[in-house]
């Protein structure tokens, strides 16, 4: 892992690319318009590169690096020129930051570009909160939530206390600590996938300890988490709703179902 540098004081009206990634593009837009908003509210421009695809990252974990490479080529090309990178995942952000350097690493084209990139890179939360130094939203959410850490963004970004920090100025909204809540939720990417027995075991104790909690909401800042966690709620008959930490902060879960259900 490289050694955080302190927070640096921000530019003024940053120009931001979007990194949506995989997931939120095919399953959940919505997070996406939600990052944009938090982004913009906090006097960010932000564009979405047409040209981004996937960060390459379950090529990298599988082994794969020439697959994986070809891919993040991609992504360096398509976000130069932003003086920030910002992705609603601690996964993708942690695969761009912490690994491209390491799968650029004497390649006379990209090495220095994909050292640039990895600087420019951050967490959506971790950036509202480290480095724009966002303290409060305008967002209203009536209930009791409670939190899971997503792995990466917990020890790759030290995605931790931000969510929580923006969380507790959220209005109607209480939150509940969850035992055990950086305890892996068994999703991995390809790990569920390899280890599926595993992998179960690991998400019906996370969804029967966000049950304990009595939090009628799950909130964590993956979507591979989230739906892998909600996925089991369902099949499981757990009276329970997962949703993404940046639509309860920028206040679009009026009309917006949670992850998995049906819009009623």
């Amino acid at each position: 892992m490289q050694e955080k540098s302190p927070p640096k004081t921000p530019l003024r009206s940053p120009k931001v690319g979007l990194f949506v990634t995989c997931l939120v593009d095919l399953f959940r837009p919505s997070i996406g318009f939600a990052a944009v908003k938090l982004l913009q509210d906090a006097g960010c421009t932000v564009e979405a590169p047409a040209s981004q695809i996937c960060c390459g990252q379950p090529a990298y974990n599988s082994g794969d690096r020439r697959d994986a490479k070809a891919v993040a080529r991609g992504i360096v090309d398509a976000f130069e020129g932003f003086d920030y990178v910002v992705a609603p995942s601690g996964s993708c952000a942690g695969m761009i930051r912490e690994h491209y350097p390491q799968l650029f690493a004497g390649d006379a084209a990209y090495e220095a570009r994909a050292r640039n990139l990895a600087e420019r890179t951050h967490e959506l939360v971790s950036f509202l909160v480290d480095v724009l130094h966002v303290k409060n939203v305008q967002a209203r959410y009536d209930g009791t939530v409670t939190y899971h850490d997503s792995c990466s963004g917990l020890r790759e970004l030290g995605v931790k206390h931000q969510p929580r920090a923006l969380l507790n100025g959220v209005a109607g909204l209480t939150l509940k600590e969850l035992p055990g809540a950086e305890i892996c939720c068994g999703f991995g990417g390809t790990f569920c996938v390899k280890y599926p027995e595993i992998s179960n075991r690991m998400v019906s104790d996370k969804i029967a300890d966000a049950a304990k909690t009595g939090a009628g909401t799950l909130l964590a800042g993956d979507l591979g988490c989230l739906l892998n966690m909600a996925g089991k709620a369902t099949r499981a008959g757990v009276d329970l709703e997962c949703r993404h930490v940046a639509e309860v902060l920028a206040g679009m879960t009026q009309d917006l179902p949670p992850i998995g259900q049906a819009k009623k």
